[in-house]
């Protein structure tokens, strides 16, 4: 009996140590994000009004707003959205629920694999090839957006096959056993109840496109436009651009202005990633499992 509560002792006592571990890896992770987010609210929160956010550059850039350069981000993200979830997703679909376990389709998932570790400077190359060139669509937002896409479309079909894949099997041998096919199948049951984890992909996506420069500085970004874009074939400002510019290219900047653009960024980042947080926390709601 001695011997027993001794061992729990020490188990507890263990337990308690990688517990605070844990702990303090948590915060160490945690706390730069937290002294970046205070530096740039310090730093470029007094610069924020809604003259800052809905004007155009003046003086060189070295006043005025930044209305164009976040116009043309949300109409960078929207559309390499529009093409790259779709795309992603049907991919997803066929790797997850059509395609056989074979050597084409192992060369497949090393394909993807290694395509999301492409360093983006090279999907820049590859844009300007083919989308500006080869199908000649010019420097704009159409070949901005089409780069972001094929970048971060790994990011869709891992996130959003794995989420397929989450759901049980059972589902689908229910259905057919009810005489479904299998594309009633995915369409009713297997990708409502995966569309919260598809989310997951594509809020990272999100994430990386907004703060992407390389690829949209040769494709479709404008160091500086007095108008903003009337379509997709138009070239359009970027905040993350914009915000290499004003920091890096252009003298007699005040200090507080990189410091606003940055937290501008971060804050719409944050925008949207916390619609879409919200968006998937609802549809999970949504989603019961019943246990068997």
């Amino acid at each position: 009996m001695f011997e027993i509560s001794q061992l729990n002792k020490r188990n507890q006592k263990t337990q308690k140590l990688f517990q605070l571990l844990f702990m303090m890896m948590t915060l160490l992770l945690i706390t730069p994000v937290l002294i970046i987010l205070g530096t740039l609210i310090y730093k470029g929160g007094g610069i924020i009004s809604v003259d800052f956010l809905f004007t155009h550059p003046t003086d060189g850039m070295t006043a005025g707003g930044i209305f164009p350069a976040l116009f043309g981000t949300v109409w960078l993200v929207a559309v390499a959205l529009l093409v790259s979830v779709p795309v992603g997703v049907a991919a997803a679909i066929y790797l997850s629920e059509y395609a056989p376990d074979n050597w084409l389709t192992r060369i497949i998932n090393l394909a993807i694999i290694n395509l999301a570790g492409v360093p983006s400077i090279v999907h820049a190359l590859f844009g300007v090839g083919a989308f500006v060139i080869f199908f000649k669509f010019g420097t704009s937002i159409l070949a901005a957006s089409l780069t972001l896409a094929i970048m971060t479309l790994p990011v869709v079909i891992v996130a959003s096959r794995e989420s397929l894949q989450a759901v049980p099997k059972a589902f689908r041998e229910a259905c057919w056993n009810m005489g479904a096919t299998r594309w009633q199948t995915i369409r009713r049951v297997v990708l409502p109840n995966a569309v919260s984890g598809i989310l997951t992909g594509v809020i990272l996506e999100v994430s990386r496109t907004t703060g992407e420069t390389a690829p949209i500085m040769f494709t479709g970004a404008a160091f500086f436009l007095p108008y903003l874009p009337q379509g997709v074939f138009d070239q359009t400002m970027a905040l993350s651009l914009h915000l290499f510019v004003v920091s890096t290219q252009v003298p007699g900047v005040p200090e507080e202005l990189p410091y606003g653009v940055a937290l501008v960024l971060i804050a719409m980042v944050l925008l949207m990633n916390s619609i879409s947080i919200a968006f998937r926390m609802y549809l999970r709601g949504k989603k019961k499992w019943l246990a068997t």
